[in-house]
């Protein structure tokens, strides 16, 4: 276990729960030692309720399980954050987030995994496989017909065509990361590692 403290809370952390793949703010709960402890065991979030006085594993009812990628400590050793897997809707409204609607902004992971499930499960019907099994060459021309597409319409004022045309670029560019086995994540690291550079 990590040096957690939780003698500050009364025995209690806040655990905040974060989407792996969006990193969207799920929900918020509180975890005592044995709850922790369940929690890195079982690879599911588990929770202490207050109001219950007792374990509680998210989805225990439900089936919506928050399958455990990652657990972090805050820099005073006294809250968690939980990077998640959900298995389903993890508020009790039905909504993806207990903090609200969920957002367009991080999609791009969950979209490169569904690229990257289709590929790998070799889905027969799928446009994105079918692509990827012509080879390189094929998906590296697909890019570059939707880049001229996209500098044709960023000429022209019309914004929705536009956008489209962006979001056809972009989704064949990370088929082409995939044929080249590299993250979009990777490409994220070069610009950062770019702009530390630069100060």
């Amino acid at each position: 276990m990590t040096n957690i403290d939780f003698k500050k809370g009364n025995g209690l952390v806040p655990a905040i729960i974060q989407d792996n793949n969006t990193l969207q703010v799920l929900m918020a709960g509180y975890m005592n030692e044995e709850a922790y402890n369940k929690t890195v065991s079982e690879g599911r979030v588990t929770f202490y309720s207050r109001s219950k006085k007792r374990l509680w594993t998210k989805g225990e009812t439900s089936g919506n399980y928050l399958i455990v990628n990652s657990i972090t400590t805050d820099c005073d050793n006294d809250a968690l954050l939980i990077k998640v897997s959900p298995a389903g809707p993890v508020c009790h409204t039905g909504s993806k987030s207990c903090f609200g609607p969920e957002l367009s902004k991080g999609f791009i992971y969950q979209l490169e995994n569904i690229i990257s499930r289709r590929i790998d499960d070799n889905a027969e019907a799928s446009y994105t496989n079918q692509l990827y099994r012509k080879g390189i060459n094929k998906v590296a021309q697909k890019v570059g017909e939707e880049a001229i597409e996209l500098v044709i319409e960023a000429k022209d004022d019309n914004t929705e065509l536009f956008k489209n045309e962006a979001a056809d670029l972009l989704y064949h560019f990370l088929i082409l990361l995939k044929t080249r086995n590299v993250a979009f994540e990777d490409i994220e690291e070069v610009l950062r590692e770019r702009h530390a550079a630069r100060g």
